[in-house]
Formats: C-alpha cells, structure tokens, sequence
C-alpha cells in the first residue's frame, strides 16, 4: 500500500514568555510542541520597549512562523505582527491585555522600580504576580516557586526594562482588528489580572478569534494545567479550532 505524505513541514513555531519569565513557563509544552517543528524561543530582550524589543529579534526570525506567546510575551507578538503581518501564520495569545497599560497604575509601579533596585525583588513579583492570581489548587506555592526563581534568575535589571514594556505599550486595537489570521486567545477561569471579559473583548475584535478558557487555571495556564493547554495549543497549530468562536 502506497502512504502518501504531506512533504511540507510545518512551519516554525516561535514561542515568547511573559513578565519576568524564560523558557520554563512553556517547559510542559516545549517537547510537545517541538516534536515535529523548529521551535525559536524568544529572549526576554535588552530593550525597554516594545519597538526595541522586536527591532532587537525581528532580523533572526524565519519568513513565516506561527506564535504562541504569554502575558507580555503577547504583547510582543502583536508588535511582530504590526511590524511584519505577512511573517504570521497563525497566533495564540494567553493571558494577554491588548490595551495600554492605566496612568493611574502606571504612576503607582514607580515604586516598584526603587524596590527591585534595593534588594525587594520578590516583594515586587509577588506585587506584579500575586498567588491570588493562580487558581487556588495543591500546585499553586510550586508554581508560584518557579516564577520567583525565573524572576530572580533574570535579576532586578530585567525588571526594569520589562516594567516600562509594560506601562508604554500602546494600544493595539487596530493591528489586531486587521490582523485576519488564525487567532487563539486563551486564557485561565480563575485569572484575576486578566480577566475572562478582557478575554473574550481580545477574541471578538480579531477576525478569525477563537477563545479556549482553562478551567482551575489562572494567569499561568500553561504551567497550573500544562496537559490542558499542550492539547489545546497541539490542535490549534495542526489547523483546527476550537469550539467557542466570538462571532
């Protein structure tokens, strides 16, 4: 019997982690996700914008690519989309706010910079990160472990320049709203930084916007439920969608 096979691989996957974090929040998901594709991850970058960021990573990024990226790392990813929107093939976005960051919170992280300076980084994470933005489960304190550890690993530098990513990242609307490819928006039922409402507002704008809710999952999904969203992300990348599309 003759087996005929598909001689186009698939195309890369580029994966960028969020705040403070490196590549083991998509550790559950790297040996999955990368049996069969080149998977690039992306550093957490020197620059202390999102422009700067993408202008620093852009030049080494395939022609085309798929994306999967968190909090952030999300915001990056719509950067690269705005910058080289025929570069993606296809997008999913976790726990991730397309909307500027408020003045008013903005103002009050100043602190936070004079703190990760003088010794207080973990009081700043836990600040920026609170448990109580994670389901409530066994596994919380070990999660919770692993983001203070890639945090510290990054150092108090890093936080700076990620903090002002944050407060000047601009309002994205209008790159997403253009952006008509694939779209995956997921995101954790128990997320209190990014809440199902924001969610779903990120699906409905993007023409072909599906959204995937975790459940027991909060900001870090893809680490308090990591089979979950593998087999979420693994269907979405092989050209299916999921089931609840905001249209």
């Amino acid at each position: 019997m003759l087996v005929l096979r598909d001689p186009t691989p698939p195309e890369p996957l580029v994966l960028i982690p969020g705040f403070m974090a490196d590549a083991r929040s998509f550790m559950p998901q790297l040996a999955r996700l990368g049996a069969d594709r080149q998977v690039i991850l992306l550093g957490p970058g020197l620059g202390d914008s999102l422009e700067k960021i993408v202008a620093e990573h852009a030049p080494h990024l395939p022609p085309r690519f798929a994306v999967v990226a968190h909090g952030l790392g999300g915001n990056i990813a719509i950067e690269i989309l705005r910058k080289r929107p025929g570069a993606v093939t296809r997008i999913a976005l976790i726990s991730t706010d397309p909307l500027p960051e408020p003045p008013q919170l903005a103002a009050q992280q100043e602190a936070l910079l004079v703190a990760a300076k003088t010794g207080h980084l973990r009081a700043c994470i836990a600040q920026m990160l609170p448990a109580t933005a994670l389901h409530d489960a066994p596994w919380r304190d070990e999660v919770m472990a692993l983001v203070m550890d890639m945090a510290e690993t990054l150092g108090p530098r890093q936080f700076q320049r990620h903090l002002r990513v944050l407060q000047r990242r601009p309002d994205q609307q209008k790159t997403l709203r253009k952006a008509n490819i694939p779209t995956l928006i997921l995101t954790g039922a128990s997320d209190t930084l990014i809440p199902r409402r924001r969610a779903e507002f990120l699906a409905a704008m993007m023409p072909q916007g599906c959204l995937e809710i975790i459940p027991e999952a909060g900001h870090m999904p893809q680490l308090e439920q990591p089979e979950a969203v593998t087999k979420v992300l693994e269907t979405f990348l092989a050209g299916r969608l999921p089931t609840l599309m905001l249209k």
